[in-house]
């Protein structure tokens, strides 16, 4: 896992900033950024550079390589504090707090802030970054494409998702996004994995889930990755998140993956519930009445 960089803010000065954001400028053109372009990308004199080299490579900001020539890249610490800093000169971030989830792709922190809110750092690409280069449409188009690359696509990706959906379909609402990283609301309620249902309950919690990728269909999307991972659930009803592997329904590909979404919310009821759930319509037939805007309940629709 990251580490949490909030608490290394305070430490940094205006030029530890200077020399990040110049690390990140080169880094549009090379994983590695040559030492002897510092100075031009950060604008700090070739002195100062190594000062601050110093300070960012102490606190795990950056990280250098020496074969072949003396370069440099970020980490995701300080590709964080870069968000962070960002964060705080619009007002949008007071503070950080402890951890609200770990994924693969994605580190979640409490914001502290005028309401409880939520921090998602992206990490696509970091430790996966071939297979996550291939699978996401939104890194073809580069010829040099990094992580850091990736995981800013990712979050801009799913705050225009959010942006569009919200507050039509129960997702987060989103509230600010910068680099890799999204501020939204934080959400209420467990995720459904870990949730618990009486009979009566199960067949409307399904079809709540349903109506929501029904409407963030009718919106112009899909979600292309549900599972019972990604929906929270409260007395209040639904909410799916984690969106940046998100489809236009005009894809190619949108009405299988529409299916897919549809199938894997029907396996897990159907493992979990099985003499709740009933065994027809299948996930075709499902995904077929979304498409169609016909969806009202799994009960009502027949194969």
């Amino acid at each position: 896992m990251v580490r949490n960089i909030a608490a290394v803010m305070a430490d940094l000065e205006p030029g530890d900033f200077y020399l990040l954001s110049g690390v990140e400028q080169g880094m549009r053109f090379s994983r590695w950024v040559n030492r002897e372009k510092l100075p031009d990308y950060s604008d700090l004199t070739p002195e100062n550079v190594d000062y601050r080299l110093d300070r960012c490579m102490q606190r795990e900001l950056i990280q250098r390589k020496t074969i072949q020539y003396e370069g440099y890249q970020l980490t995701f610490e300080g590709y964080d504090a870069l968000a962070l800093r960002t964060f705080a000169q619009r007002d949008t971030v007071e503070g950080v707090g402890s951890s609200l989830g770990v994924g693969k792709e994605s580190d979640v922190y409490e914001v502290q802030s005028y309401k409880p809110m939520a921090l998602k750092f992206h990490r696509e690409g970091y430790t996966n970054f071939r297979a996550v280069n291939k699978e996401r449409d939104y890194t073809s188009d580069k010829n040099h494409v990094s992580w850091l690359y990736t995981a800013r696509k990712a979050a801009e990706r799913e705050h225009e998702v959010l942006e569009t959906l919200y507050p039509d379909v129960s997702v987060p609402r989103p509230i600010d996004q910068n680099r890799h990283a999204i501020v939204m609301e934080k959400l209420p309620g467990v995720e459904l994995a870990r949730a618990r249902f009486d009979s009566g309950q199960v067949v409307g919690v399904l079809d709540l889930i349903l109506r929501e990728v029904a409407g963030a269909y009718d919106a112009g999307y899909v979600h292309a990755d549900m599972s019972e991972y990604n929906v929270f659930v409260d007395e209040d009803g639904i909410t799916i998140f984690d969106w940046p592997q998100a489809v236009a329904t005009d894809h190619e590909n949108a009405n299988e993956l529409l299916e897919r979404d549809v199938e894997n919310l029907l396996g897990w009821f159907r493992r979990k519930y099985p003499s709740d759930i009933p065994e027809t319509p299948t996930a075709r037939t499902v995904a077929e009445s979304i498409a169609a805007a016909e969806f009202t309940s799994i009960r009502e629709i027949d194969d």
